[in-house]
C-alpha cells in the first residue's frame, strides 16, 4: 500500500498491492472482491460469536459474497429459521446476492432483507479512499488490512462516516476513529467498533 505499510514482509506486500489494484477497477478506493479467489474459512472468533451451526453458516456465506468489501457492512439476526439482514452496502446487487445466499442455506425458512443500499456519490467514493488510507496506513492499524476483508468496515453516507466491525483493543478503536476524523471532507464519525480480545495461540 503506502507509507509505512511498505515495511510489511514482501509476500504480504504483493498480496496487498494486488488487492488494491483490483479495487481500482471497481471504483476509486474500493477493495476487491473475492469472486475469483478461494473462499476463506470461517474465522475462529465466529464460533464464539455465532454458537449455532446455522448462524455460523450464515456468517460464512455473507463473508464470502462476491464484491463484499471493507466499504460494506452486513449483519443478521436469527430466530428459529427466520433471518433478518441489516447493514449497508455500496452495490444494489450485493443486497440481492446476500438474500439469495442466505435463502439457499438449509434450515433457513424466511429472509427479511433490510439492508440499505448507500446512495451513489462520487464525493463519498473519494472519502472512502481517503479514510481507508488514513486508517490502514497507520503503523498500528496496518495489520488489520492484511485480512481478506479487514475487520474495520468504513461506511460512508453523504460525508458521514460510521466505523463498524471489531478490533483487538480499546486503543485501536480510539485510534481508528481519530484517523478517520482527520480525512478531508468528513462531516462526522460514529465509532461502532467492538473490542474483541484476540484469543491465545493455544486456544
Amino acid at each position: 500500500m503506502f507509507g509505512r505499510i511498505w515495511r510489511l514482509p514482501a509476500h504480504k506486500l504483493r498480496r496487498q498491492a494486488a488487492r488494491f489494484s483490483m479495487a481500482l477497477a471497481i471504483f476509486p478506493g474500493s477493495l476487491p472482491s473475492r469472486e475469483q479467489s478461494k473462499p476463506p474459512k470461517a474465522p475462529a472468533e465466529a464460533v464464539e460469536k455465532y454458537p449455532s451451526a446455522l448462524a455460523r453458516e450464515i456468517h460464512h456465506q455473507l463473508l464470502v459474497l462476491p464484491f463484499y468489501s471493507v466499504f460494506d457492512n452486513i449483519e443478521f439476526g436469527l430466530k428459529g429459521g427466520n433471518v433478518t439482514l441489516t447493514g449497508q452496502v455500496v452495490r444494489r446487487s450485493l443486497k440481492a446476492n446476500a438474500e439469495a445466499a442466505v435463502k439457499s442455506i438449509e434450515g433457513v425458512a424466511v429472509v427479511v432483507n433490510q439492508i440499505e443500499v448507500l446512495p451513489a456519490n462520487p464525493e463519498d467514493d473519494d472519502l472512502r479512499t481517503a479514510i481507508y488510507r488514513a486508517i490502514f496506513e497507520d503503523s498500528t492499524l496496518a495489520r488489520y488490512a492484511i485480512r481478506a476483508v479487514p475487520p474495520i468496515h468504513i461506511i460512508v453516507k453523504n460525508g458521514d462516516v460510521t466505523l463498524e466491525g471489531a478490533v483487538e483493543s480499546t486503543s485501536d478503536k480510539t485510534l481508528a476513529a481519530a484517523r478517520a476524523a482527520k480525512a478531508a471532507n468528513v462531516q462526522s464519525v460514529k465509532n461502532n467498533l467492538l473490542v474483541q480480545t484476540k484469543p491465545d495461540a493455544g486456544q
